[in-house]
């Protein structure tokens, strides 16, 4: 078990601001890449209700970034649209027929895919 040290180093890391994300851009593009490739004539709803709550996840996650929201109406919208997405009253449930599943994946992974550019270029990272 780590324990965090006492004395100098403590204050040492205190003072020191270190920026960490739990972004990671490839991990992301590929599973939106995995979503968008789904069909609905070959996709079981089984699978659509496993890569649900990673989506959503990761579209909250980045909803938690700056992502220059202050000063761009449009990403103002997206951030809008994405808070409204993953609401839990908005997700699909078990009564929801399948194509509102798989519609509801399709607009999640959009849109966590067009806010993953967006973060991307404001930490100049390789666009996904």
């Amino acid at each position: 078990m780590a324990v965090a040290s006492t004395g100098k180093a403590l204050g040492a890391a205190k003072d020191t601001e270190v920026e960490f994300s739990l972004i990671d851009v490839a991990a992301i593009s590929w599973q939106t890449d995995i979503v968008l490739r789904l069909r609905m004539g070959t996709t079981t709803r089984a699978a659509m209700d496993r890569h649900l709550p990673k989506m959503a996840n990761e579209l909250n996650r980045l909803l938690g970034e700056d992502l220059g929201a202050e000063d761009d109406r449009e990403v103002r919208e997206l951030i809008r649209e994405g808070t409204r997405l993953i609401d839990l009253t908005n997700r699909p449930t078990v009564e929801t027929p399948t194509f509102g599943t798989f519609v509801y994946l399709r607009d999640i992974a959009l849109l966590t895919r067009r806010l993953l550019w967006i973060y991307s270029q404001r930490n100049g990272l390789n666009a996904p």
